[in-house]
């Protein structure tokens, strides 16, 4: 019978770059993929172009999925801490064509690349949009999912 693979999520809200970075690289992740709408941050480290250098001096390599983002609505909504509308936001976000394409394209590169991890702000996952992706992959493929937490050093 095949391993079954493990796919990683991880949120750096109140947590530095290095130790996300290093959280990654212990977890033996090979491939990080930003689920963010937005791939920009205020904090250090964490715009697209920072975060992929930083992850390319470690050999871990950097997939941007904008489409799996969630919308400005669903953003505001979890800002305000009213995560069911987040939710019912996110599911219908997910039947719109961008979304379905790069929900294949991830479940491709869980399949074909070393082990995955799905990288936004939000620290814990219960809270984020990334575990409902993540459940999605699990469902689909019978992965395992793990979600990783950095310290707040």
């Amino acid at each position: 019978m095949a391993k079954t693979k493990t796919l990683f999520t991880i949120g750096y809200e109140q947590t530095p770059a290095k130790a996300v970075l290093d959280e990654l690289q212990s977890a033996g992740v090979k491939l990080l993929v930003d689920v963010r709408a937005v791939a920009a941050s205020r904090r250090p480290g964490f715009s697209k172009s920072q975060l992929a250098a930083g992850l390319d001096e470690r050999g871990i390599g950097y997939v941007h999925l904008r489409g799996l983002g969630t919308p400005k609505e669903g953003r505001e909504a979890a800002r305000s801490g009213h995560y069911d509308t987040l939710h019912k936001i996110y599911n219908a976000h997910l039947k719109t064509p961008q979304a379905k394409e790069q929900m294949d394209e991830l479940e491709s590169l869980v399949k074909s690349a070393g082990p995955v991890c799905l990288l936004c702000y939000e620290r814990d996952h219960a809270h984020c949009h990334r575990q409902w992706i993540a459940e999605i992959i699990e469902d689909r493929d019978q992965v395992k999912v793990k979600n990783l937490v950095a310290p707040q050093t």
